[in-house]
Parts: C-alpha cells; structure tokens; sequence
C-alpha cells in the first residue's frame, strides 16, 4: 500500500460524534473509527453508550443525549469538542423507524420519525460544524435509507424523513464547501444489527432477500467501510453525494 493510502485511512489524531453509537451501525462505525486511530463521542439515549465508550478504550466518551430536546443536542456536542478538543467528524447514525399504512399513521409517529430522523440529525450537524468550522473544515455522514429513493409499504413517514436527509446533505455541501466541510449521505439497504435481525427474521427477512439482487441484507461493517472511506482524506472530491449501499435493489 502506497504512503497516499496509509495516509489517507490513518484517522490518529482526529475526533469523531457518533449519534446511535450504542449499538448497531453507529458502533461500527465507532469500532472502525477507533480501530484507525480516531478518538469519539457516542450520543445515544441507551444509558449503555456510557460502559460502550468505555469498553473501546481510554479517551473515548458516551454521552445520554435526548435527540428530540435540542437544548441536550447542544450541550452534548459542545461536551464532546471539550473533552476531545475538537470535532473532525460526526456521522449521523441515530434513526428510528415506525411502520404502519398510509391511512392509520398518527400524528405522534409522524413527529417522532421526522424529529429524530431529520430534525435530530440537521441540529447535530449544524452544532458540529460551528466547531469544525474553528478548526478548519471536517466531515459529516448522514445515514439515510434505500427508503430515500424508493417507495416501501407501511414505510411512509421513514421514506420522506430519509428523502429529506438526503435533500438537507446536499445544501449542507454546498453552504460549507467552502469551510472545508465535506457532506455525505449514506443509504443502506436492510441491515443485519440485532435490531434489524429483529425485525426481519423468517419467512419475511426471506422473501425480503429476493428482492436484493446480491441476495442477502447487508453488514454493518459494511456500512462502517463506506463511512470510513467518506471521511477519509481519500474521499475529499466527494461531497453532497448520496452513496446507496443495497446489493442493487435500487437499480431495478
């Protein structure tokens, strides 16, 4: 491997927010942030992202955070730049997703998606690159969704948060461009975290594989490797774009 590459994938030095890092894609992409050197904050509303943080090691830092209160997205953020020193990169993994028909979603699973799902992740964003803008630039993921860019049943008020992550990305790109930011969105198609397992076991997480033309549901390493590469000084070129990581279910 070239200087160029080892270079480019050694985070040493730099400090990473993970909102959702208790579990699932957020902890991988912790694990593989820390694994190349990076130090991170992981917000979560499990009060098991404090012993998560711990378990990766010295100076890392699990913070309880209320996404839907944005006084304690503030707070939480300005505690992390503290106790890191800085703020390099945030991947904005938290999400949550509330099925149900078109005809029976309530008012209160509608706020709920939209405000953890969008709401949530502009605010962290916006707290994130006030810091990154100090420090000379950064870099911001955005977890999406395949559910962006297709039609899913009972998926109504989870597709269009996730479209609208996808929009927000791309003005967040070009407002701080020129800040050195650099702003990505991801989009996965089912992965396997225990929840995800959860909810897609049997005959329905079967029939589900069909429809994928690698046919199969995707890792969170998986998802972890695409994030690393986009905060990634090999990835600098890159920036307002969707990355939809889905074995191809998409492109049908």
């Amino acid at each position: 491997m070239s200087n160029f590459w080892n270079q480019a994938f050694d985070l040493t030095g730099r400090c990473a927010v993970i909102t959702g890092g208790a579990a699932g894609i957020g902890l991988a992409c912790a694990n593989l942030l820390v694994e190349r050197g990076a130090r991170v904050a992981l917000l979560d509303r499990d009060p098991a992202v404090v012993d998560v943080a711990a378990n990766l090691g010295a100076g890392h830092l699990g913070l309880v955070t209320d996404l839907r209160q944005l006084d304690s997205v503030q707070a939480a953020v300005d505690q992390a730049a503290a106790a890191l020193g800085r703020i390099d990169y945030l991947v904005n993994s938290a999400g949550v997703a509330l099925l149900d028909k078109a005809l029976e979603v309530s008012e209160n699973a509608w706020d709920t998606t939209l405000d953890i799902n969008l709401k949530a992740s502009f605010f962290v964003a916006q707290a994130c690159a006030r810091h990154m803008i100090e420090s000379g630039g950064g870099r911001i993921v955005n977890l999406a969704s395949q559910a962006a860019v297709i039609g899913l049943d009972r998926h109504v008020a989870y597709c269009a948060s996730k479209a609208a992550v996808v929009g927000m990305t791309k003005v967040l790109a070009m407002e701080w461009a020129p800040h050195g930011i650099n702003v990505n969105a991801v989009s996965p198609t089912i992965v396997e975290t225990a929840l995800g397992k959860k909810a897609w076991a049997g005959e329905l997480g079967e029939r589900a594989k069909l429809q994928i033309p690698v046919g199969r549901f995707a890792q969170p390493e998986e998802i972890a490797g695409l994030v690393l590469y986009l905060v990634s000084d090999a990835a600098k070129m890159i920036t307002g774009e969707n990355v939809v990581i889905d074995g191809g279910y998409s492109i049908q």
